[in-house]
């Protein structure tokens, strides 16, 4: 059966596993949206994710929740998920790691809309919920952008 993605260069997907030991956005691969005339969510939630305290090298743990609004180009999830798992062994804040992923897509695939949150295990009884997102300027989402984010709680 025939998928329409056979010419799309996939590397990940259906090939043998190979994990980074760090840091490595150059995993993530995209291929076209089949439905670019419609606007439909796509919403990813990573609720094994991983990564290190830049200070205590400690690890901390938390659930990604990945939502956009495709535009040509859509993230391929196996890659994602190489890419998430490549925070592993990287160091970095809460709030630095939600910023990254977002921005990370957001040049991958320029989607009309993208949100990140994470959902990070307390540690030293406190939790951190980083939120970040972005609509494309001069359009509808940027307006949707403003929106969510002056809602976000």
């Amino acid at each position: 059966m025939s998928t329409g993605r056979e010419n799309e260069g996939l590397k990940a997907l259906g090939n043998k596993t190979k994990y980074s030991q760090d840091y490595d956005p150059g995993v993530l691969e995209t291929f076209s949206n089949m439905h670019p005339d419609n606007d439909y969510w796509v919403r990813f939630n990573c609720p094994e994710f991983t990564t290190l305290c830049p200070i205590t090298g400690q690890p901390d743990f938390g659930e990604i929740r990945i939502s956009y609004i495709p535009d040509e180009r859509m993230v391929e999830s196996k890659s994602l998920k190489l890419y998430l798992f490549s925070f592993r062994s990287h160091g970095g804040f809460h709030e630095d790691c939600v910023n990254t992923i977002m921005k990370d897509l957001k040049n991958l695939m320029d989607p009309k809309y993208i949100e990140v949150t994470g959902f990070f295990v307390p540690r030293g009884g406190i939790s951190i919920y980083p939120f970040a997102n972005y609509g494309r300027p001069g359009t509808k989402w940027e307006k949707l952008a403003e929106e969510r984010f002056f809602r976000h709680e």
